[in-house]
């Protein structure tokens, strides 16, 4: 339940921040593509659509994705896109064959490489006056 709420999360930012994110929308420049997030038994899917500079999301499969990431199981998949570091537990997973890319590896870089622009930062907290 937690990573098919992630995917449905990650959908919406994504979409929102296509709208609002000028640097997000020079990355999304010229790309028309459908990617998947799923998991490998087939329990958790979503489908994210990439036209007119513009993300779209929608549950189920993809019949034909540019690139799929699929991940052993939803838990698996929600501790990966919720870690800490999340490159060392993307290439952990995919050494481990926990993860497997289907399709263009190249557009899975760019794919996180977008992440940046989704992710909400975190505030540090303010000091104190002096």
């Amino acid at each position: 339940m937690k990573l098919r709420f992630l995917l449905w999360m990650l959908g919406l930012l994504m979409a929102r921040a296509s709208r609002n994110n000028a640097d997000l929308q020079k990355q999304l420049e010229g790309k028309d593509l459908v990617f998947q997030l799923h998991t490998l038994d087939g329990k958790v899917s979503r489908v994210y659509q990439v036209s007119n500079q513009r993300v779209r999301s929608h549950a189920g499969r993809a019949q034909a994705p540019a690139f799929a990431i699929g991940f052993r199981d939803a838990p698996y998949g929600y501790a990966t896109l919720t870690a800490k570091n999340q490159q060392l537990a993307f290439m952990q997973g995919i050494q481990n064959k926990d993860i497997q890319i289907q399709g263009n590896p190249a557009l899975v870089i760019w794919f996180q490489g977008l992440l940046k622009y989704v992710v909400p930062k975190k505030k540090k907290p303010a000091k104190p006056a002096a």
